[in-house]
């Protein structure tokens, strides 16, 4: 089954939870303060692997939860780190943030990675904040939360050229004719369901990736037909063979009709150089009314080039021309093999309050995650999250919105009571 489109649940490891401990030993008093510090969740990388040609992976497997952080120890002793969760992807897949349409990434290339959700750090000990003045504290942090989101995976295929064209035009039959590839051929309308890849190699320095896109009508750029759901895989090609069906009612109608349709869907497409291929040729009645299309394409300032897919006359000198409009037409801009971390811009000491029955509730991403990480059972980690909340300017703002004493305050699912 070729599937181009899937959404995908992926979710982080959280940090292993630093350590409240204290060193204990025979003839050792007063042994300090040695918790260790949690270990580092697992990522979530996406990597391009080139043996995949198609998203079928996900049909069966969409959520993908990466392990946590082994907790601190005693003795200084750290938790284990998580491994990352790698997901194999193919050539060409577009990552989206599925709640917002934000693109994170384009993988193209083999290797190329993009982490959408890295792990939580690992909470530290009750050993980094022992001091001069305070040599007993109960203070440690627990691990960072983990990153959870929904993506959109997009596949675009990667090829050299696109053969576009009308059902029935013959695309799945040239392709067929110059390549390896095996596409459905049959004498009735869409019977190509799916894109097809295929290699030719003209010589050994020569060697060209085909696509056949399955035919477009009028109307598929807005979801009629099949077209919708595959032009986009002509957007990674650099050099379009326009086939035109020769036993057409009107051939040079459906160059139009094709290319205002490619146009419509994506403005760029247009501007892809095209070579216009009048198809089957074999046909006595087709090469018949030969002449006659040609001028009048060359009225429209279109040059085409007759060949028949079935017999293969005309091919070879035909994909020599697409080699040589391929060597003129630059190639993409390559992105990088390892793509930026994806990190969401979120200003961590921004907050709002809003009043609730009963009291008022603290939103915020720094202030949120800063509750997550704190042991609420130690007064020492209770007083560093206090002073979290003044210096971050928290305090005066419940001050302003009027909080009274014996008043609640709700961050996430924690309930604090405001004291004076």
């Amino acid at each position: 089954m070729f599937i181009d489109q899937v959404d995908i649940y992926v979710r982080s490891g959280k940090g292993g939870d630093g350590a409240v401990h204290f060193h204990r030993e025979k003839f050792v008093p007063r042994g300090g303060p040695d918790g260790g510090d949690g270990g580092r969740g697992g990522s979530v990388v996406l990597e391009v692997q080139k043996t995949l040609n198609t998203l079928s992976y996900f049909h069966h497997k969409s959520r993908f939860i990466a392990k946590d952080g082994g907790r601190g120890g005693p003795n200084n002793m750290s938790g284990k780190s998580a491994r990352e969760m790698v997901i194999f992807v193919p050539p060409g897949t577009m990552v989206y943030n599925a709640n917002d349409d934000t693109l994170l990434g384009d993988l193209t290339k083999p290797g190329q990675r993009l982490e959408v959700a890295r792990g939580g750090r690992g909470g530290r000990g009750n050993q980094h904040f022992a001091s001069s003045r305070h040599q007993a504290p109960t203070i440690a942090e627990k691990g960072e939360p983990c990153v959870e989101m929904s993506l959109r995976l997009e596949l675009k295929l990667i090829a050299d050229i696109g053969l576009v064209g009308v059902p029935n035009a013959g695309k799945s039959s040239f392709l067929a004719s110059v390549t390896n590839a095996r596409p459905k051929i049959a004498p009735y309308p869409f019977t190509t369901l799916e894109p097809n890849l295929g290699v030719v190699e003209l010589d050994i320095n020569n060697v060209l990736v085909l696509a056949d896109i399955p035919g477009l009508i009028e109307g598929a750029h807005m979801g009629v037909g099949l077209g919708f759901s595959f032009l986009r895989h002509i957007q990674r090609t650099r050099v379009l063979i326009h086939l035109l069906d020769g036993y057409s009612n009107d051939p040079v109608a459906d160059y139009a009709q094709i290319n205002s349709e490619m146009a419509l869907f994506d403005p760029n497409l247009g501007k892809k150089p095209q070579l216009v291929v009048f198809n089957k040729m074999d046909m006595p009645e087709v090469a018949e009314r030969w002449p006659q299309i040609q001028a009048d394409l060359k009225a429209r300032g279109v040059e085409a080039v007759p060949v028949s897919a079935l017999t293969g006359d005309g091919i070879r000198p035909l994909l020599w021309k697409a080699a040589e409009l391929l060597a003129q037409t630059p190639e993409p801009e390559v992105a990088p093999a390892a793509m930026p971390v994806y990190r969401p811009q979120e200003d961590m000491a921004a907050f709002t309050i809003v009043a609730e029955e009963g009291g008022f509730r603290i939103k915020g991403a720094g202030i949120e995650r800063a509750a997550q990480m704190t042991y609420w059972e130690h007064e020492g980690s209770v007083r560093r999250f206090q002073k979290l909340m003044e210096n971050i300017g928290v305090d005066e703002a419940l001050r302003q919105a009027g909080v009274q004493p014996g008043d609640s305050v709700y961050i996430l699912d924690y309930e604090l009571e405001w004291q004076d």
